[in-house]
This record gives structure tokens, sequence and C-alpha cells, in this order.
């Protein structure tokens, strides 16, 4: 699970940035929210709130190249063009087996090369104190270096920095190495991130098409969903209603020749009344991507993985949202965490779904980008356990909205229009008065 990600310099964040996961543990609501092992008390859903544009997107791209680098992928990492340095500063800190780690790294855009590294673990105490250990420390810029590992220790000064130091060298002779690349490989593996406005179907139909062992529960969530339909599967092509001439026999799949992932979405239908419909082509948006999304909720609370959601409200009803997020939150989820940005505000609910700390906010103006909880906003500043959230955010008290002139401006529009259009009028009367 994720605990915090860091990002300095990166995308929209010029600022060093620190987006949390830790849970507040003296506040009591909505204790099935929070997964609690060997004393690391951790979110297990936070949704994100800000304008377009502002960087809620951003954030998404640092948890994806922070993947990346540690499955040692092209990271597409970008440095905040505002800046003058080309450094881009990375770091997150998550739980692993019940352990606690940290991981940093800078990567120099310019001249491709990691140019720091630091993982350390993160040992806490029955009485909260915290102890932190240093497994790796990389810093070529101070020439600082070190290790667990002594002689992966020596080695460190003469060895590549464009790429990550595990990646570099041989790390099944080095105890501290080889488990350190485990731990961070496992880690990363455990992310799934999707955008709801382009997510594909792929990773739903071969769960389907494989007979997954979690395919009843895919169907299941679909079929919820979808009130009116009655079943959701990967079905044998003479199920497929296609138009054929009279005494013809159903042709066979290999005589079709389409190509297997055209064919893979034709057999993917949904029933309605007893009606086999091909889904990618007969289902709506919205349907679609309930179908698509699915099998990543599924898989997330199965399998105990991280699931990352950019505009997780998109051409969803607000109830199945609820849903979604209500599934997380369970005390039945032992395992599985959601991050997800939205834009509606029936979810920012403290009142009946939420801790104060799982709601975040990107805010954007001409001094820069701000990432802060809603946590922040104490009862000293207004914001109580009974306080109308929705009504505050709407009301501006808690930032994160579109620019106030900005709204103004398009609110002016019509009026400007219409004034236009009267002063042309005017101005035809007078010409016929000449």
């Amino acid at each position: 699970m994720i605990v915090e990600v860091r990002a300095k310099n990166c995308y929209a964040f010029e600022d060093a940035i620190t987006f949390s996961m830790k849970a507040d543990m003296r506040n009591k609501k909505f204790g099935a929210n929070v997964h609690k092992e060997n004393n690391f008390n951790v979110l297990k859903t936070v949704g994100i709130y800000g304008p377009n544009n502002a960087g809620k997107t951003c954030l998404i791209k640092c948890i994806k190249v922070i993947k990346n680098v540690l499955l040692n992928k092209k990271n597409g990492v970008m440095p905040n063009i505002f800046a003058d340095s080309p450094i881009c500063e990375l770091g997150v800190t998550f739980l692993s087996s019940g352990r606690k780690f940290s991981y940093d790294f800078k990567y120099d855009a310019e001249k491709e090369e990691y140019i720091y590294e630091f993982f350390s673990e993160i040992l806490k105490d029955q009485y909260g104190n915290e102890k932190e250990v240093c497994w790796l420390k990389k810093d070529s810029v101070s020439e600082v270096y070190e290790c667990l590992d002594e002689t992966v220790q020596a080695m460190i000064p003469v060895i590549s920095k464009n790429n990550l130091l595990c990646y570099l060298i041989d790390t099944s002779k080095f105890k501290y190495m080889n488990e350190m690349k485990k731990i961070l490989v496992r880690f990363a593996e455990k992310i799934d991130i999707i955008n709801m406005n382009n997510i594909p179907m792929r990773h739903t139909i071969e769960l389907m098409k494989n007979k997954d062992q979690l395919q009843q529960k895919v169907v299941d969530f679909i079929k919820n969903a979808d009130l009116y339909m009655d079943n959701f599967e990967y079905v044998d092509i003479d199920k497929i209603q296609l138009k054929k001439g009279e005494g013809d026999e159903k042709p066979d799949e290999k005589v079709l020749d389409i190509p297997e992932n055209i064919m893979d979405q034709i057999r993917l239908v949904s029933t309605y009344k007893g009606v086999h419909v091909p889904s990618m082509m007969f289902d709506s948006t919205g349907t679609k991507k309930i179908a698509a999304i699915a099998s990543y909720v599924i898989e997330a609370l199965e399998q105990g993985r991280i699931l990352v959601v950019d505009e997780l409200d998109s051409s969803i009803h607000f109830k199945l949202t609820r849903a979604i997020v209500a599934m997380f939150n369970n005390e039945l989820n032992t395992g599985a965490q959601m991050i997800f940005t939205v834009h509606d505000i029936n979810l920012m609910d403290c009142k009946r779904m939420f801790r104060k700390e799982q709601i975040w906010f990107v805010h954007k103006d001409e001094e820069g980008v701000y990432v802060y909880s809603l946590a922040d906003f104490t009862a000293q500043k207004g914001v109580r356990d009974t306080t109308d959230v929705m009504e505050k955010y709407r009301r501006g008290a808690l930032g994160a909205l579109p620019d106030p002139e900005l709204i103004n401006s398009l609110l002016s529009i019509k009026g400007d229009v219409k004034g236009d259009s009267d002063d042309a009028d005017d101005a035809d009367a007078s010409e016929g008065k000449n």
C-alpha cells in the first residue's frame, strides 16, 4: 500500500509536494476505512478534487513514473516548464508484507541520469516511535555512498548513472540489494493505473476469455451496475446473431477471417431479455466503462492491489462511484487500496463515507500548484465533523475551484453577445431613418 508520494520539479509541480495516505488515528470515525498492520495505519481510499488543468492528473502521472522506474521501463518524466533545473525528484513510502519502506530518486532529464537514490526501511515500535534504517544511498553530486552490502558500496562511484543501481548490477550476488530489488518490484507490480476517459476493455476481455476464477464476481459486478442486463459473457461464435441467408450454416470463426482483437470484442456480449448483443458495439458508454473497470476493481480487492483511477466519475452514475468506493472502504477489504481523481461532489461526504484525511485537493493559482488535505482545515478553521463539506467546497471556502474571474467571464458571454446584437439593431435602425 502507498503511504506517501513526494514530487518536486515534475510536470505541474515546481515546488515540493507531498501526498499522504497516512491515517490520523486521533480520528476515530470510520475505522473500517483504515488498513492497520504492524502498528502502521494507512487509508484504503483517497479522493482528489480540483478544477480542470490544476494538476490532478499530474499527481497520477507522478505515481506512474515511480512505477515505471521501479520496473525498469521508460519513465516519461518531465521537469516543470517554469523551472530552471532539469532535476526531477520523486519518492514513495509504502507498506509491503507488513514492513514500511521508503524510496527516493533524482533524475537529470537533460543528461538522462539517475544522480540520487535512497532506500530505507522504517521500523516502528509499540509506542509509535519510528527509526529509519538506510539500505542504500547513492548521491553522485555530493559523492556520498552507503550500502548494507559493503562490496556494492565500493562499486557505486564507478557504476553508470543511466539506470537504477539494482538494474546495473547482478543483485543475486548481494543479499541486501537482491532483497531491495524484490521489494521494489513487488510493490510496483501491484499498481494498476487507468484513465476512465480512455480505459481499455482488454483487461476484462482477457479475464472473461480465460475463464478466470474471478470471472463470476466481475459478471455480478457488471450485472448489478446495469439493472437491465441479464448476463455478461465471452461466448462461442454460434451465439452471435450474424446476418445470413436462409439455409446457410453459421460461419466458422476462422472462415470469417476477422482479426483476433476484433473477434474478441464481438464475442464479448451482453444479454438483454435473452438476446445476445456485442457489448462493444451496442452498450452505452457508461456500461462499457463499467465493464472495463470491473476487472480492475475485483482484482484489486481479491489480490490486494493498488488501483489508481483518473476521472473515476466519468460517464458513471454517482451512486455507482459511491458503491465502488464503499467496496474499498469496507472492513472485508484487507489489502487493497484505491486513489482516484474526481469532480463529483456527491462523493465529498464526511458524514457517511469519508474521514477528513481521505479528501484531498489540488489548487492552482498564479503562484503555483498546491496539494493539501481536508484534514488541514481544523475545527478552528471552520471544518468540523458535522460540517457540510460539500457546501463549503461549493462556496469556495476550501479552494481548488475554477478561477472566479473565469466563471464570471463565461457567464458574461451571453450578455456580451446580446449587447452586441442590440447595438447592431440600433445601428441598422439609425441607418434606416437616414
